[in-house]
């Protein structure tokens, strides 16, 4: 059964809407065959991403960079996953207060770098995520998962 791998950082609760939403939609009843792990950026592990098939990416744009969090996690599994996990689908979505265009460059560097291959665009949110920023999540998240349950 693939699995999907959600790392996270959600310090706020725009972040925490949109994490919930992406793992609503990862999780829905009608994609089958996907098995969901969620892990916090500051636990998640090199092993944790080599069980993986596929993954999300969830942080806030802080000082116009990725979380400091997210920072870590890549820094941990970079070289243990550099040639072990090229072509692996990944998605992203990312929360700032007023814009994300650093953090989006840096997640595009990192997984460029890493050979992931994106499943589907970011999504991006400033300010309140509010309905539209909420389906927007659970459409990556359901999106990035069907890809697995069909051997994308």
């Amino acid at each position: 059964m693939p699995t999907l791998l959600i790392v996270h950082h959600t310090p706020s609760p725009h972040c925490q809407a949109m994490f919930e939403a992406v793992v609503s939609g990862a999780t829905d009843p009608d994609i089958e065959g996907v098995r969901v792990v969620r892990r916090a950026a500051l636990s998640a592990t090199a092993s944790d991403v080599l069980a993986a098939d596929g993954y999300l990416l969830g942080t806030p744009a802080n000082l116009g960079y990725l979380s400091g969090a997210l920072k870590h996690f890549f820094d941990q599994i970079y070289y243990p996953c550099l040639d072990e996990t090229r072509g692996r689908p990944f998605g992203a979505y990312v929360h700032g207060g007023n814009d994300v265009t650093g953090a989006l460059r840096a997640l595009d560097s990192i997984t460029t770098g890493l050979g992931w291959r994106r499943a589907a665009q970011p999504v991006t949110v400033t300010g309140d995520p509010g309905k539209a920023g909420a389906e927007a999540c659970r459409e990556l998240g359901a999106t990035v998962a069907a890809g697995l349950a069909d051997g994308a």
